[in-house]
């Protein structure tokens, strides 16, 4: 079931806790990845992964190695982390997706919790 709003939040919280409630925590993220991806993609959502996001400088864009976990419909980025907790630095990285990438809205989602709610941190930009 596809979220009525443009911005996809509720459905990819949704899914991340169908997810982690399956599989709890202590996994790698590269898992919780792969499971999120075929629960969004079962509720009819179009979900890329590991998107190439290139830094432009001086009008070029150069390729340097940042990638989107997983980019929800076109436009929600979401940053997945299988930490002990979210520091200030991961923050900032998705902030810095959300510009440069030109979308609104992000969401971050620790797994390594007892609890996904405590895991998730939504930003906009």
């Amino acid at each position: 079931m596809v979220a009525p709003s443009s911005d996809f939040s509720s459905a990819v919280i949704g899914a991340a806790i169908v997810v982690h409630s399956t599989l709890g925590p202590g996994l790698l993220e590269s898992a919780y990845e792969a499971c999120l991806i075929h629960e969004l993609r079962k509720r009819g959502l179009k979900v890329l992964s590991q998107v190439a996001l290139p830094v432009v400088y001086d009008g070029c864009p150069i390729d340097v190695g940042y990638r989107i976990d997983l980019l929800v419909e076109d436009s929600l980025i979401v940053e997945l982390k299988a930490v002990e907790a979210i520091l200030p630095i991961h923050k900032a990285q998705l902030l810095s997706y959300l510009k440069m990438h030109g979308s609104k809205v992000g969401l971050l989602l620790n797994f390594n919790v007892l609890h996904l709610k405590d895991g998730i941190t939504r930003m906009v930009r």
